[in-house]
């Protein structure tokens, strides 16, 4: 299942995605994983979910994070939630390309019963059709 935080610059979308990490570490049967590029989120939640800096391993499109996610999901049977912060920072600002994205990791997640919530920078209506399916 795929989740999206959105909101412009400054609304609160990592807030958000800070709380509903560290209220889903109280309750989760399986391994939360949250991704970012940099280190903005890392101090703020539970030592017990992996962090992850996609500069660490060169991840940079979308292409390239796809296979990231699906590397990880491979290697881990529990993962239950990943979380992505800025994922316009990671695979550039192409919205179709992004929409894509979300419906390769849908086939790829609901497969395996996970979810994965991403803030992204934008208002909904810039948004194309391809990535408004995944707000709920």
């Amino acid at each position: 299942m795929i989740k999206l935080i959105t909101g412009k610059k400054g609304t609160g979308k990592t807030k958000i995605l800070i709380d509903q990490i560290n209220e889903a570490i109280k309750s989760s049967n399986g391994d939360l994983v949250c991704i970012e590029k940099g280190a903005n989120v890392r101090r703020s939640i539970s030592f017990k979910v992996r962090w992850c800096d996609v500069d660490e391993f060169a991840i940079e499109g979308f292409d390239a994070f796809y296979g990231y996610i699906a590397g990880m999901i491979a290697g881990n049977y529990d993962i239950q939630s990943i979380y992505v912060d800025g994922i316009f920072k990671i695979g550039g600002r192409d919205y179709e390309a992004f929409g894509k994205l979300l419906e390769k990791l849908d086939t790829l997640t609901n497969k395996n019963d996970i979810t994965v919530v991403f803030t992204v920078s934008a208002d909904e209506s810039e948004l194309p059709e391809v990535v408004k399916q995944f707000l709920k």
